[in-house]
């Protein structure tokens, strides 16, 4: 079976996901029309989306491939090739904003016109009876390069940048993204990524995100919080909350007794210590809350879910361009993480558009081949899904015709 041809190319198809009208309008908000003379800001996201889905390895290798290609560009709403310096330029000078807020509201057009996107193409496993909003905050540190960053120093040898994510873990969609350099602390820019939450919603971190005061406001809005208890964390038990049960050795509700901690959180929560399968072995961890109304396997089970976040991590670092950069300035630095990102529930949008069952990389593969073809794009990953299996020949004994064996 081969895909359906079409009039326009497979990356016009996949760039026409994003509104026609949000980049002008952004460009204008952000001042960055006004610094535009040839090289056009939807020209700028063309360049940079391309850059993530055909691997780039340079500057030179954007601007020498899009000039190739200069005629079939020319039908994605009039964009033009880059000359390297331009494109450098544009990196550096036009404010990484409009990449943040172009990301953020092609998410909110898809999610508001498609409701149902991102929620059954995830292997995100949430316990069925919670029917509440669940989000998981972590961060994850990109390598960049010591001797050309300053700006992102946080070692005396090693330069990196920080993404810290809100993600919805019932679509796995992005939320809410601050990028950074590495040296911020994880609590202090989880305050901010917990500013988005609502009342009743739950949120579940690492440890590294843990301050008692921050935990007390989230408590107090009505937050469900649901994190990894400190190992120097000084308390007191309170009372017994339930029996051992399997895995559950301890469930407790217990009050700080730490003298600057019982004054960030005055109230008890609960502890609960348990079994947990990581890595194939058995590891006993220490969960802390403030939901007394769970069982605590259901507390557990949070928590452990997670881990499918780094599974976020690893598509988003090794299937796109985040390995390498295209300039050193920290504004250069952000277009290209945020591009990322975009580039990111934009494949994610094919995959549910299409009802796509493999995996990211394999999806990404698929386009990146014949992203200048002129072929259906769902008519593609069609024929590039798992090959059906064979139809087996049941065969019985009475069936079997064997002449020389006949009288």
């Amino acid at each position: 079976m081969r895909p359906a041809k079409h009039k326009f190319t497979l990356l016009k198809q996949v760039m026409d996901i994003i509104p026609a009208y949000l980049v002008p309008k952004l460009a204008k908000k952000h001042g960055v029309d006004k610094r535009s003379r040839t090289y056009s800001p939807w020209s700028h996201v063309v360049s940079m989306i391309f850059a993530h889905l055909s691997h780039a390895l340079s500057l030179n290798d954007i601007c020498d491939t899009l000039r190739n290609h200069e005629g079939a560009l020319a039908t994605l709403r009039k964009a033009s090739p880059p000359s390297r310096n331009g494109l450098s330029h544009a990196n550096k000078v036009r404010t990484s904003e409009m990449a943040k807020e172009l990301f953020y509201e092609t998410r909110n057009h898809l999610t508001g016109n498609f409701p149902n996107f991102g929620r059954f193409d995830t292997s995100f496993k949430i316990p069925r009876r919670i029917k509440r909003v669940i989000n998981i905050v972590d961060s994850t540190t990109i390598q960049l390069f010591a001797n050309c960053m300053n700006w992102a120093k946080h070692r005396r040898r090693k330069a990196a940048a920080k993404c810290h994510m809100l993600l919805d873990a019932r679509t796995f969609l992005p939320r809410f993204a601050i990028v950074k350099s590495a040296g911020s602390h994880d609590a202090v820019k989880g305050r901010i990524l917990c500013n988005q939450l609502q009342d009743g919603e739950f949120v579940i971190f690492d440890k590294a995100y843990v301050d008692f005061k921050h935990l007390f406001e989230l408590m107090s809005r009505g937050i469900i919080w649901v994190t990894r208890a400190k190992t120097n964390m000084s308390y007191k038990v309170v009372r017994k909350q339930g029996k051992k049960n399997g895995n559950v050795i301890r469930d407790v509700e217990i009050k700080l007794t730490g003298v600057k901690s019982k004054k960030d959180y005055p109230q008890s929560f609960r502890l609960i210590a348990a079994d947990v399968l990581r890595d194939g072995k058995m590891v006993r961890m220490e969960f802390i809350t403030d939901n007394f109304d769970f069982a605590p396997s259901t507390i557990c089970e949070l928590y452990k879910a997670r881990w499918d976040i780094e599974l976020f991590f690893k598509q988003l670092k090794q299937t796109l361009k985040l390995s390498d950069f295209l300039g050193y300035s920290e504004n250069a630095v952000q277009w290209q993480i945020w591009m990322a990102l975009l580039t990111y529930v934009i494949l994610r949008f094919i995959a549910y558009m299409s009802k796509w069952r493999g995996t990211f990389a394999r999806l990404f593969t698929a386009i990146r081949g014949v992203m200048w073809s002129r072929l259906d794009l769902y008519g593609l990953l069609k024929c590039c899904g798992t090959a059906p299996g064979r139809q087996r020949m049941c065969m019985q004994p009475q069936q079997l015709y064997l002449p020389l064996l006949v009288n």
